[in-house]
Parts: C-alpha cells; structure tokens; sequence
C-alpha cells in the first residue's frame, strides 16, 4: 500500500460526528492529493455504497468505500475517532475509520486494497498499535505494513511484511489479495503447517478445508478466512486451508487437498461455489460472521461430527445458502421472504432490460408494434417500425424469462443450484398452462421443497457424485411437472384468471383503495422486501396486460418516485433543517426520484427513521391512489420520467406524482421542524444526526431498511 497511502492522508484526531462527516473530512485530503477530483460526485458515490450495506465491522472499525469515476488512482484514508463513530456495526460506533477509493472499474484494485486490509484487521495487535499511534506518519506506515514490528505478534511478521511490502504497483501479485491474484495467497496460508507436519505423526494431523463469502464478496469473506486460518493455527495438530469466494473471483482449492481433508467448513452467507466438491465429510454450515467471531469453536465442532462419524443426513450438511443466512432461530416466514426475494433480485434484470426495450420499441414504433412480423422474416433497414419491432421483439423474449427466472431462483435459494432445473421448468409450465406470476412463485417453492427433500436421503457412497448432475434434476423435474400440469397448476391458472380479471374490472373506489395499498408498500422499506412485493406484483401483470394491469404498474411506478423526489423538495425548500451533506444527497436525489430509483431516500431513512418512513408512506399512499382515480395507464416497467410517452393520461400521472411529493416533503419538513429547539442550525443538526444518539436512527435503522439487489 505504500502508494496508497501517506501521511498526508491520516486523520489521528478525526472531529466528525456521523459517518457522511467523517467522509467527507478524509475524501477533502484525498481532493488536496489531486487523487479524487470531485469531492460531492465522490461523497455521491461513497453514499450509494453506505446505503447498501452498512460498512461497520466488529471491533470498532468502519470501512467506508465505493468505486468512483472521481478517483484518480487507488486510494486509502484514515482517522480515529476519540467519540466514535456509528457506521452500523452491530458492536456499536467505531473509532478506526478506513475511507477506500478506487478509480471506477478498477475491481482488482479495490478489492485488493479491501482484501488485503480485512486480513489485517483481524490482527489485534495491528488494531492496538493504530490506536495507539502518536503521530501521522508512523500510522500510515503501520498500515502501509512498513513497521510490521509494531503492529504484530513475533509469530507474524513473516506472514504478514512480505505481503505489505508487495502491495503497492504490484498489486496483483500482493499474497494478501487472494482476490486478485488467489494463487499467490494460498502459500503462506498452507506454508506454517507444511512446516510443522513433520514433528507430528501424519495420522495426528486433522485436515480441514474452509470456504468463506459474504453478500459483497470483500471484507467479511477475507476477515473470516485469516480467523478460521489463525484458529487452526493455534489448535494442536489442526491443519486449515481457506477458499475465500470473493467478488472478484476465487482460487480453487487443489482436488488432492480437498480429498485429503477429514472435514469441511462453510461460513458464507451467499451460496457456495461448486459446493459438490465437499459433498461425503462431516461439514459445519453457518454464517460468515460465524467464522469471524467463533473460528475455534467451529474447528471444535467439525471434529466432534468427524469422530462421531456425522457425515451425511444432518440438517447442517443440506441447509440452502438462504438459510444460512439469517439470524439464529429465524422462523420459516422469514426464511419464506428471503427465497421469494432470491428469486425477485434475478428477475429484476430481465425486467429492467426487456421492459425497457418493450419501452423504446412502442415509443418508436407506436402501440401497433405489437402487432409487426417477425423481424428474422421481414426488417427493412431503413424502415424505423422495423427497428421499433426488433427493440420490442427483443424485450419481449427477454420478458418472456421472467417467470421461469423467477421459480428458478426462488428454488435456487432454497436448495442451491440443484434446485435450478426443476425450478425453471417448473415456471417454464406456469407459462404453459397460464398460472401467470403466481404460477411461478408456486412452481419455485415445490422445486425447492422437492430437492431439499431428496438430498435429505441417505444413498450409498458410488452415487454421490452424480446425485447433483443426474439424480436429483431427473427425479425432481418428473416430479414438479407432474404437480404443476395435474395437481396444483390448473388451480392457479384459474386465480390468477380470477385476479386478472378483477384488476381489469376495478374502477372507482375498489381502484383507489388498492393504488394506496401499493403505495404504502412502495414507500415503507425503500426498495426492501415489501417494495419488491408490490413491484413484482405490477411486473407479473404485464405478461399478459390489460387495462387494470397497466393501472397498477403506473401507479406502482408513481408511488416509488415520490420518497427521493420529496426529500430533494424538502432539502431544498428548508434546507437549513438538514445537514450538508443531506443537502448534498438531495441534489442527487432530484435525478433518483425522476428515474424511479427509490433507494435514493434510504440515506435520508437511516438518519431519522421516525419521520422520514411515514412521511414517504403519507405521499406514495397519495400519489397511488390519484394514479388510480386518474386511471392513468403504464406499459413500462421502469424508466421514470423517462417513459412518460408511454403513459395513459400523462398529464394528470405528473399531477399525482406532485401532490405526493409535496405532501411527504410538507410532513418531513413539518416533523423535523417540530424538532428546532435554540437556533435553527443547531436544530438543524440535531434533526438531522440525533437518530444516531437517541436511538431513532443510526445502527438499528440502517440494518432494518433492505436494498434492492
């Protein structure tokens, strides 16, 4: 890291407050650099990143990042906080505040810085020395890796200054960056028990093989594979070898070592990759942070299932990634929700590209295109409507995908991927018999139902390796088509007629009553679970549309614009009521809310929960059922403003899309207003920051508001 960062770039009496503060104190000495060139389209960017997933660790650490096109070359800063900073980690706020800026595309840079510097941090006496540095030089050389002395064990240093050392232009070859350059970091991984083994009696040593990953593939992965490595480092004749599935690739592990290991460790919250390589040994599943917080007890745990003989038949051995995921004790409804949303997030894309290209084909072409031949039989090059066809005829294949897709992922967050097959034939049937939508959702659950219950079977040892490739989609598919062509299918087929046939029929009150539904949902958790409900809800009608179809996807459509557009109102009209930096996010929130990217309020929501959530729902609940009384019509599934020409009655969709904007910002500014005790910036800042102090905000509302995928 010796290019990455310097002294110039370490803050060891960082002032700032909330963690958009601390941001913006570390991004101003990388703009004084020259290495980021647009401080508010870098804050934009780091923002976006935030509100993804909080970027707080255990321990007291925050690592706030994002790729940027306003980052010049690769960039690490750092400040400590004697306060402590909230940045979402369960533990509480941190005082080590790492800010990461990597140049836009550059993917093996950053997630080489972030790799590289996760394995560090696991290492406490690196963490005490940083706290305990008394100038900004000697920070930045302890995290360069320059004074390893200082920062690690006796038993480290060689582990570790080799790879800091190298971690400057050389990144790829940096042993720390097992993302970039994974053969590189396998060797001091497995070099200390080479060297140990022969002082041990081969039969003595326990081999065992680890696989980590976490939803963004960066700092968890790595942190939980250096704690399950020094883990085994510390047990008595323990050997452990990591794969770390990081989000820009991974090394395999070598066949013989996997082989040749007594038992397997899983500590992922995404499904592992080529998980049948470890299929027949004992096998220990949990989450990642599992293997950050308790490596020791999983090694324990893993041995006891081998001397015990536990190696098939476990609940643990055939748990879905999905499962896997959550908290400990989590009921089936919450896992419900996280397979139904597995298999949402996959659509999503289809909808996006092929309601987008329906989109531009009727806004060329008019709403006849539909009806234009094929365009492998008849395109006219320099015929526009041949054009329009080809963008509508390729949507709609794309659009075709999206209940399969749908039912394929759904099974696939049940049973990983052997529920792929079974799951897109399952929908692939709804599409046949017409069971639409709900068809899909139904066809994903058996898949997944189905394949879970067969690997739950016992079956002797020369079948276990074709199980995943042969066995499982053979039986599974026999039997989640003949449910869905004679059993389940012809019933849904009907209800979803039913539901079809009623949306076509709602007028008046019935209408409305549903816009503000769906407009409550839209707003509630910002592109979280109950937003993606409603959204795939309205995109499953437009498979085969009709007049209450088209309704409701634009009054769905509305509803999602309003919680950005109205805190950019709000920003703008009082600004004084909001920090500088929300300020900021409410310029970029203008574009958000125009473009249909709900998430733009969440920035806003996780600052003071308690009255931005209401507010938004006040006026999507309004501007939902003004799209409906309005009967305003949408053939697009995204696109904002931007699809206006395809909208029914556009005039009055703006109008319902005002008079909610305005109604939510009216509210925020109301509530937060409420608020102003003394001068109205010191009130200002209070409303704005107090959810972190007071408890309406910070941590717990960050971690409760879901994001789209």
């Amino acid at each position: 890291m010796s290019d990455m960062i310097t002294a110039d770039l370490v803050d060891l009496d960082l002032a700032a407050e909330t963690k958009e503060a601390a941001a913006r104190s570390l991004a101003e000495r990388m703009v004084t650099l020259g290495r980021v060139t647009d401080l508010d389209g870098f804050l934009a960017d780091v923002a976006a990143r935030e509100a993804q997933m909080p970027t707080g660790l255990d321990g007291g650490i925050g690592i706030p990042h994002c790729r940027s096109a306003h980052v010049s070359e690769p960039t690490l800063a750092f400040g400590r906080s004697a306060r402590g900073i909230d940045f979402g980690a369960p533990d509480g706020p941190a005082d080590l505040i790492f800010l990461i800026a990597a140049p836009a595309g550059a993917d093996d840079a950053h997630l080489t810085i972030l790799s590289a510097l996760a394995r560090r941090l696991m290492n406490e006496d690196f963490t005490t020395a940083l706290r305990t540095a008394t100038d900004a030089t000697a920070a930045a050389s302890l995290i360069r890796g320059e004074d390893a002395a200082r920062a690690e064990s006796d038993a480290q240093p060689k582990a570790e200054a080799e790879p800091a050392a190298s971690a400057g232009p050389a990144g790829p070859a940096d042993p720390e960056a097992p993302a970039a350059e994974p053969p590189a970091a396998e060797e001091p991984r497995t070099a200390p028990p080479a060297a140990e083994e022969p002082m041990k009696p081969a039969d003595r040593v326990f081999r065992i093989v680890a696989v980590t990953s976490c939803p963004t593939g960066i700092a968890h992965t790595y942190m939980a594979a250096e704690a399950l490595e020094q883990a085994g480092q510390q047990a008595a004749g323990v050997e452990v070898v990591v794969e770390p599935q990081g989000s820009a690739g991974f090394n395999r592990l070598d066949p013989a070592v996997i082989a040749a290991a007594d038992a397997v460790i899983f500590a992922h919250d995404v499904p592992v990759r080529e998980k049948e390589r470890f299929a027949g040994k004992p096998t220990v599943d949990v989450g990642v942070k599992a293997g950050i917080n308790r490596p020791a007890e999983l090694i324990a745990e893993v041995r006891g299932k081998a001397e015990r003989g536990e190696i098939t038949g476990t609940a643990s051995d055939h748990a879905s990634p999905v499962d896997n995921a959550g908290e400990p004790g989590e009921g089936y409804g919450t896992k419900l929700r996280k397979w139904l949303m597995s298999g949402v997030s996959y659509m999503v894309p289809f909808v996006a590209a092929g309601g987008l290209l329906i989109a531009l084909g009727f806004a060329i072409g008019g709403y006849t295109i539909n009806k234009a031949p094929s365009v492998a039989e008849h395109f006219i090059w320099t015929d526009h409507t041949s054009w329009a066809a080809l963008l509508f005829q390729i949507g709609g294949l794309a659009f075709s995908f999206l209940v399969p897709v749908l039912a394929g992922y759904i099974a696939y967050g049940m049973a990983d991927r052997p529920g792929l097959v079974p799951g897109f034939v399952g929908g692939s049937i709804a599409l046949t018999i017409n069971a639409g939508f709900l068809g899909g959702l139904a066809a994903g659950l058996i898949a997944g139902g189905t394949v879970m219950a067969i690997q739950r079977l016992r079956v002797p040892a020369p079948l276990r390796g074709i199980m995943p490739v042969v066995v499982i989609p053979l039986i599974s598919s026999a039997i989640v088509g003949f449910l869905m062509f004679l059993v389940v299918g012809k019933p849904i087929a009907s209800l979803q007629k039913a539901l079809t046939d009623w949306l076509s029929g709602l007028t008046g009150a019935n209408a409305i009553i549903l816009g503000v539904i769906l407009g409550l949902m839209m707003c509630f958790d910002l592109g979280g679970p109950l937003n993606k409900v409603a959204y795939a809800f309205a995109v499953g009608g437009l498979a085969n549309p009709n007049e209450g179809s088209l309704k409701v996807m634009a009054a769905v459509m509305a509803a999602g614009m309003v919680p950005p557009l109205a805190m950019a109102l709000a920003t703008t009209v009082r600004g004084r009521l909001f920090t500088r930096t929300e300020r900021e996010n409410g310029k970029a929130a203008w574009v958000l809310g125009a473009s249909f990217i709900t998430e733009g309020a969440i920035p806003f929501a996780a600052a003071d929960p308690l009255r931005v959530i209401p507010s938004a729902m006040a006026g999507g609940a309004v501007t939902g059922g003004l799209s409906m009384l309005f009967e305003c019509t949408l053939r697009a599934p995204h696109g904002g403003i931007f699809v206006i020409p395809l909208i029914g009655n556009p005039f009055l969709y703006l109008i319902a899309i005002a008079a909610g904007t305005a109604v939510s910002a009216g509210l925020v500014i109301l509530l937060k207003g409420a608020r102003k005790t003394g001068r109205p910036d010191q009130a200002a800042e209070a409303g704005s920051t107090g959810g972190a102090v007071t408890g309406d905000g910070g941590a717990g509302a960050d971690a409760k508001i879901p994001v789209a995928v």
